[in-house]
């Protein structure tokens, strides 16, 4: 595959000289004396040493990261060791989700993978090293780093802090997030939906099931771009249970050891990104997304990552793979006594890996490249055989198909999104009438106040990546839905979280802001989701199809100034990822 040519000269000499763009020229002395007072070195005779820059992501805003500190030092401490020069520092914009979740900073939420690739960009465009590790876990930060290591392509991996440790009872995050619907609908108390709160997120890390944090950092593994294990050794380890201490898990701690191994071979090796990522590596991680039914946020990232690294990637490609995908692994939320940390025991990623190539007729490419210079199927040599409850093959799979769908129709014309994995066999043929939202907090309500009734389809418009704007996650809604036990389908040009279940479509495009079909369905109107022959469509004649869609208003913009004014102006649709408009050209 021939790679895209470096965006900017700043990106071209940064391949071509890495740090040697400030050594070789005494114009740059007065550089090196600032980078002595960092004490990044001690005497300027250390510049003859390779530089890399630790990426870090630290926040106490978010479980995911809270840890991240300790092995940021961790990683320091191991590439000086090593004779490295190290750069390190921690970038912004890093959002926990599940707190943004339901109220307006999760429009901040998507548009922080732009801002966090683009922050990396600056900061290793202005410092120049030879390599650099990026050290995330959760949400948005995850693809935002990914799509840096691609849009540089200088020798760089990606490590992840880990899982989170189940709660009580396995409960987890959308264990409390379903608490609220069971308690708004009297089927809990307000004492038992307390006690979940207190007792389902115990330790660091990125939250237990299979949501989107995990996913991709379970798919960075399989694209090559990070080390076996990344997505799946826990954060934690417990010391005492009963008494709720853990520690930080050794294992993700000798990972992080790895990892200081790793980028001297790559740096060495001269090994960059966009000789690892290819169409079949993104096939690989999309079919085992495919197989675990993991987040449909995936979708998102994957196709941006693919659209940085200048690869076209159709949506239909990806339910052409979902055909020949069984599903075999469930984890919560379509399972939800099942966490990432049980995957873990049973083998983790290289395990579904091992499971798809030999039981399955799953196009996986298993010759292709990873960051520790072995392939896939070098990867999966060791890895255990199916469990079989767990990972299940032959006539155990959970399903034929994958555990993701996309849908095309009338509602649709460049696509939706459904996860099939998290929807009940008696909701992947529905029909019902049409109740409209223009916005998630007033369907919210609705749910919660019992307004929606059995059989109807909840629509939320207007939360697109433009019309949002950020294309907000939902989890409110559909854990509303399921916590109440309405059985209402629910569709959206918006987004879902990975914690998603029940039949929600989501992504569909064009979106309403973009005069998308979505924008002309009226409360009464029949619309019919058919998941096995992935079809959506509003029942209604061409002619006032038509008629309608030549009666939509201008777009008016609900935000105008600031980081989201301008990511409004600049947005691409969910069809093409999110990304912004000069990704593409």
């Amino acid at each position: 595959m021939k790679k895209p040519k470096p965006i900017n000269p700043g990106i071209a000499k940064l391949q071509e000289k890495g740090s040697k763009i400030f050594k070789e020229d005494e114009k740059f002395l007065p550089a090196l004396s600032l980078i002595k007072a960092t004490q990044t070195i001690k005497k300027i005779k250390d510049k003859k040493k390779p530089f890399v820059t630790i990426i870090n992501s630290f926040s106490t805003h978010i479980p995911g990261h809270c840890h991240l500190d300790v092995l940021g030092r961790k990683l320091k401490e191991s590439l000086e060791k090593r004779g490295f020069n190290v750069w390190y520092c921690n970038i912004g914009a890093a959002i926990c989700d599940g707190i943004a979740m339901g109220h307006f900073g999760m429009r901040y939420s998507l548009p922080s993978r732009e801002l966090i690739t683009d922050q990396i960009e600056s900061i290793i465009c202005a410092h120049p090293p030879d390599g650099w590790i990026g050290i995330g876990n959760c949400d948005k930060i995850v693809p935002g780093m990914l799509k840096a290591m691609v849009r540089l392509n200088i020798p760089s991996l990606y490590l992840s802090g880990g899982p989170m440790l189940a709660g009580k009872d396995n409960t987890d995050l959308i264990s409390v997030f379903e608490g609220v619907g069971a308690f708004k609908s009297g089927r809990i108390s307000k004492k038992e939906l307390l006690e979940l709160t207190e007792n389902s997120c115990p330790t660091c890390g990125s939250c237990a099931g299979l949501f989107t944090a995990n996913s991709m950092n379970c798919l960075a593994e399989v694209l090559g771009l990070a080390l076996p294990q990344n997505g799946t050794i826990p954060a934690a380890v417990w010391k005492d249970k009963e008494k709720g201490i853990w520690e930080i898990n050794p294992e993700r701690l000798n990972l992080v050891e790895k990892a200081a191994q790793t980028i001297s071979y790559l740096i060495k090796n001269k090994i960059r990104p966009l000789d690892i990522l290819t169409r079949e590596s993104i096939d690989n991680a999309f079919l085992v997304d495919l197989a675990m039914g993991g987040s449909t946020n995936t979708i998102l990232h994957l196709i941006a990552l693919a659209l940085e690294a200048k690869i076209k990637y159709p949506l239909k490609r990806i339910d052409w793979l979902s055909r020949k995908t069984p599903t075999i692994c469930k984890l919560s939320p379509s399972r939800k006594e099942i966490h990432i940390e049980d995957l873990h025991k049973v083998g983790g990623i290289p395990a579904i890996l091992k499971a798809l190539s030999k039981y399955t007729s799953a196009p996986l490419v298993l010759e292709t490249k990873t960051v520790t210079g072995k392939t896939l199927k070098d990867y999966i040599e060791k890895a255990p055989e199916p469990d079989g409850d767990i990972i299940r093959v032959k006539d155990k799979v959970f399903s034929k198909t994958g555990g993701l769908a996309i849908l095309f129709g009338n509602l649709a014309p460049e696509g939706a999104v459904v996860k099939t994995a998290g929807v009940g066999k008696e909701m992947l043929n529905f029909e019902g009438k049409a109740v409209c939202f223009n916005e998630e907090d007033k369907a919210t309500k609705a749910i919660l106040e019992r307004k929606i009734k059995d059989g109807q389809v909840v629509v939320i418009r207007y939360e697109g990546p433009r019309g949002g704007p950020g294309m907000p996650e939902m989890l409110g809604p559909t854990s509303a839905i399921s916590g109440t036990k309405i059985k209402a389908a629910l569709i959206t040009d918006g987004r879902f979280s990975g914690g998603t279940r029940g039949l929600a479509v989501g992504h569909i495009s064009p979106e309403a802001a973009l005069s998308g079909p979505i924008a002309i369905v009226k409360n009464g109107d029949l619309i019919r989701i058919d998941v096995e022959k992935r079809k959506i469509d509003i029942l209604i004649s061409q002619r006032e199809f038509k008629e309608r869609l030549k009666k939509l208003k201008p777009f008016e913009p609900k935000v105008k100034g600031g980081w989201l004014g301008r990511y409004c102006q600049n947005v691409l649709s969910a069809s093409f990822g999110a990304v912004m408009k000069n990704t593409i050209y």
